[in-house]
């Protein structure tokens, strides 16, 4: 999967969907330094993709970035909040409620 997306990347098709597809599929194959660097970019074209502010701080969490991620969910919880992203909202919660207890 993540090479497909790759070949779209590479002809010329960036967009805040196909990062978000490729930092997905990265995060699930734990290659997560490549998740990040897809889900920034999702964010630099689309900053109210509140999934992408999820995935980020879960591959940021999964690095020890701990700072990061919570600043990711942070962002994302404001965005999710704003655009009535309810259940995105509910799942960053849950991880800002343990990266507090860690």
């Amino acid at each position: 999967m993540i090479d497909n997306l790759e070949e779209m990347l590479a002809r010329g098709n960036d967009s805040a969907m196909l990062r978000f597809g490729l930092g997905s599929a990265c995060l699930r194959e734990k290659r997560h330094a490549q998740a990040i660097e897809h889900l920034e970019r999702c964010l630099a074209l689309d900053e109210n993709y509140t999934a992408a502010y999820n995935l980020l701080g879960r591959a940021q969490f999964k690095l020890e970035q701990l700072d990061a991620a919570k600043q990711s969910f942070t962002k994302g919880l404001e965005k999710a909040h704003a655009t009535g992203d309810i259940q995105t909202e509910r799942e960053m919660q849950v991880f800002l409620k343990k990266l507090a207890s860690d």
